[in-house]
């Protein structure tokens, strides 16, 4: 396996992989650095719900400066240009999702980028939610309900969607 490498794997190539090249593999799920390394030191992996349910243990493991730095690496919506192109990404890569995203209207942008700054300003990181079949009205309306959240309850609120969206990730790079 190398730098080149792209997914999926099979755990059997993740397994005898070098810890730099597994550690590179495991970044694209989830970029908390003390939870790829606790990932690379539980190998071997027997198959996907091993792999998952040690994904899960080791990321109930992390403090605030580890969940800070998984959620650094989403991309911040926060503007309408960048909502567009992220819908419009999303549409073509959403047909293994649960629900297609629907298009979202100008006032629906508008509000979402909005939320995500006051979110951003309020609790010092941006707004994760898993997004995968969710629309920008249903992620809107998510949004909207924790906003008056305590800063405490968002980091719970945030690393649970983080450890969704990581589980996901993972199921993509290494598929039964």
């Amino acid at each position: 396996m190398s730098a080149t490498t792209t997914p999926p794997l099979s755990l059997e190539q993740f397994n005898a992989a070098s810890a730099t090249d597994a550690a590179e593999a495991l970044r694209q799920c989830c970029a908390a650095q003390d939870w790829i390394q606790a990932m690379v030191a539980s190998r071997p992996y027997t198959d996907l719900n091993h792999l998952l349910h040690q994904a899960d243990q080791h990321w109930a493991n992390m403090d605030e400066a580890n969940l800070l730095e998984a959620f650094s690496a989403h991309p911040q919506i926060g503007n309408v240009a960048t909502l567009r192109a992220k819908y419009a990404s999303t549409k073509a890569l959403a047909s293994g999702e649960q629900s297609a995203v629907s298009a979202a209207d100008e006032a629906t942008l508008q509000a979402l980028a909005q939320g995500n700054q006051q979110y951003l300003d309020t609790f010092g990181f941006i707004f994760i939610v898993c997004a995968t079949g969710k629309s920008a009205a249903e992620m809107l309306s998510l949004l909207q309900a924790r906003l008056p959240n305590s800063r405490p309850q968002e980091l719970v609120n945030a690393a649970e969607e983080q450890r969704k969206i990581t589980a996901l990730r993972l199921q993509k790079l290494f598929p039964q």
